[in-house]
């Protein structure tokens, strides 16, 4: 496709993010319309955290300790093949409040993922979707292609909606800040991989809506063809869309909106209103 500057200043008069996969359908980067959301004092207060190293390692704990809840959610539903897998994670979390470097916290994060991911097998029977290891660049099979698809559509709609807030999309707390990445959007997507797209993976494979004829392969790279990505988006819409009665709001919020609450949650900490506490579902 062609763009010129008349649609890009279209696509600004709206607040329309355009987004770039590849060919391969991965996510390759982003046009962001001029943040209208700003606030300099929110800026340098999260800044501040950002810099004070306790309160830096208070909001990566929050992440990883949300991701783990739902992370242990999901090997619930199968509690009884996965009892090993939940005993060996509750060791790990147990290991949060014990350290104190940035690098110690992504190790357990790491460990964390690594024993969930192992658990995939006993979660998703179909033996097309069986699972060996997470691999990213290239995902060289069907579960590392969905996982990789999934992460990609979850990562634009976290920076859709930080971008609707006063907050930094730049300014992280868990992942290092580095140039030319939202890094913050890497965070609070943490929270949320497991509760979103890992369930709908599991979803699509275990109702048998996903088959092989989903995905083609090219020089060892997996990836979704065409029509297995139209399924996968479709169901994602859906997702996002599903709303829960707010136990605070007392109304119905969409996980898309949750996803923006989180954003709002975190200013309120930085600003010293209200201690951050990251989603854990309740439902």
């Amino acid at each position: 496709m062609d763009f010129n500057s008349s649609f890009f200043n279209l696509m600004s008069q709206h607040d329309i993010f355009v987004h770039m996969y590849n060919y391969y359908g991965y996510y390759s980067g982003s046009y962001v319309p001029r943040n209208k959301q700003v606030s300099g004092y929110v800026d340098v207060q999260q800044a501040a955290h950002y810099l004070d190293d306790d309160k830096r390692i208070y909001l990566a704990r929050r992440f990883i300790d949300g991701a783990v809840h739902h992370i242990l959610r999901n090997l619930r539903r199968k509690k009884e093949n996965t009892a090993l897998a939940i005993q060996k994670i509750l060791e790990e979390k147990r290991m949060l409040a014990r350290v104190h470097q940035i690098t110690e916290l992504m190790g357990i994060e790491g460990r964390i993922r690594k024993i969930y991911y192992s658990a995939f097998n006993d979660l998703c029977k179909n033996p097309f979707f069986r699972f060996e290891k997470r691999e990213k660049r290239p995902p060289t099979d069907p579960m590392n292609a969905l996982i990789s698809f999934g992460n990609g559509l979850l990562y634009t709609d976290v920076l859709r909606e930080l971008y609707k807030t006063t907050i930094n999309p730049t300014i992280s707390f868990l992942h290092q800040p580095t140039r030319k990445r939202y890094s913050l959007c890497l965070d609070v997507a943490e929270i949320f991989k497991p509760l979103i797209i890992d369930q709908l993976i599991f979803y699509l494979i275990n109702n048998r809506m996903l088959k092989d004829t989903h995905f083609d392969q090219v020089e060892g790279v997996c990836f979704l063809n065409e029509d297995g990505r139209k399924l996968f988006l479709s169901e994602y819409d859906k997702k996002m869309k599903t709303t829960v009665k707010h136990r605070k709001l007392n109304r119905n919020v969409s996980y898309k909106s949750f996803i923006r609450h989180e954003g709002y949650k975190l200013i309120k900490h930085f600003i010293g209103d209200e201690e951050y506490k990251p989603l854990k579902a309740w439902w």
